[in-house]
This record gives structure tokens, sequence and C-alpha cells, in this order.
């Protein structure tokens, strides 16, 4: 599953997530406590069009790169339970309930460049 995120400017800027990146950044922003459970829960489903005002986007844009990168490193990534690992994503399924957990993670390169999306966007629509 993917998520394509639509700039609200007329430049019609995009941003692609998979499943394994978006889930953990879900985490993220719901940490940051600025955004309701139920647009949370809408952006974690592709396709519903759920927006994001311009402030929303530009505070998650700030706050990825002010608290998070600077406690990645460009060779570390983050769970969707927010722990931190310096191990290589090997691409490993993993199955078993005790350690799907370990499957959703994001890199220190990839949010950089969401958070760049969401400070250079007018607002953003989660497709």
């Amino acid at each position: 599953m993917s998520f394509t995120l639509m700039d609200s400017s007329s430049e019609n800027f995009e941003f692609q997530a998979n499943v394994w990146n978006w889930k953990t950044t879900l985490e993220i922003i719901k940490s940051f406590d600025i955004l309701s459970e139920g647009k949370l829960r809408q952006m974690a489903y592709n396709a519903t069009g759920v927006k994001l005002e311009k402030d929303e986007a530009h505070i998650i844009g700030e706050k990825i790169r002010d608290e998070i990168l600077p406690k990645l490193e460009p060779n570390k990534r983050i769970f969707a339970d927010l722990s931190i690992t310096d191990a290589q994503d090997d691409g490993t399924l993993y199955r078993d309930e005790d350690e799907q957990w370990k499957n959703y993670s994001a890199s220190h390169d990839w949010l950089r460049d969401f958070s760049d999306f969401c400070l250079k966007s007018k607002g953003f629509q989660v497709y």
C-alpha cells in the first residue's frame, strides 16, 4: 500500500510514502500532539483525501527537522515505537506477531525529505 501526499498549492507538488515509512511517520506525528485522533486515523488509510492545513504541515516539518532528525543521524532509522537503531533494514518481512513492529521504520533521509515537503507545502492531502 502506498500513499500520495498532494500539496494544496497550484504546483501539484507530490510526495510518495509506502506503508512501511508512513506508519512510523504517523506515530512520530502523533507524538507531537498537534492533530486530532480523527485526522490521524484518516491519515492511516490511503485515498481518504484528509487535508492538513499549511500551519499543521509546517509545524510537523519543523518538529521533525528540529526534534527527530538530530537524534537519527544519516545512518540511523526510527521504528514505529519511536525507538532508534543503527541496524540497516535488510528487507526481512517479520511475520511473527511479536516482531511485526520491526517491519515499520523510517530513515533519516526519508524523514528529511518528508520534513522538506511539509515545510515547502501550502498544506497537503493524503491519497
